[in-house]
């Protein structure tokens, strides 16, 4: 029957027939007639295991009361820094190829992130619109004293013309 002894079932009404039986073909007669029969397999239910994760899915059963690791077994730090630290750098990566940060404040940014700056993403965006900020208003600065520069250049030329051309015309004037 290809099983143990305890799955084989013995017709308890024919038992002096089945004594009788001294050959595998005779057992296997007797199989055929069915007075020998392997019994099925006992069946182990998963299916309150099943109900009980699904409540636990919803947050029961998952107390002070029934936790045996530490929290880092639960959950290690690790994993929470990895996922986090892969987030950070998957949103730079993205900004800096869609040019909305350059290189360089990709990279100081880069750096924060990896020196546990950012506690989550929002923070990372409040940062970087701080950041382009900082940048358009150093820029507007710039350009704003290069206008004056040039103005003051402009000025210092114009006033170094009127001189030459007021000593022109007082040489002129003294030559008459």
């Amino acid at each position: 029957l290809k099983c143990g002894k305890k799955k084989v079932w013995l017709d308890p009404n024919e038992i002096n027939e089945i004594s009788l039986a001294n050959s595998r073909r005779n057992i296997a007669r007797l199989k055929r007639d069915g007075l020998i029969i392997k019994k099925p397999t006992v069946v182990h239910s998963r299916a309150r295991v099943t109900l009980r994760n699904e409540a636990k899915r919803k947050g029961r059963h998952t107390g002070v009361g029934k936790r045996r690791g530490t929290a880092n077994a639960r959950l290690p730090f690790k994993v929470l820094w990895m996922r986090r630290i892969r987030v950070l750098r998957r949103l730079l990566k993205k900004m800096r190829d869609a040019k909305k940060i350059d290189k360089h404040i990709y990279h100081s940014l880069y750096l924060l992130a990896k020196g546990n700056q950012f506690k989550n993403k929002r923070v990372l965006l409040e940062t970087i619109h701080d950041k382009k900020r900082e940048m358009a208003e150093e820029k507007a600065l710039a350009e704003q004293a290069a206008a004056r520069k040039s103005r003051a250049k402009a000025r210092l030329a114009r006033k170094a013309a009127r001189d030459v051309a007021k000593a022109k015309t007082k040489a002129a004037e003294s030559s008459d």
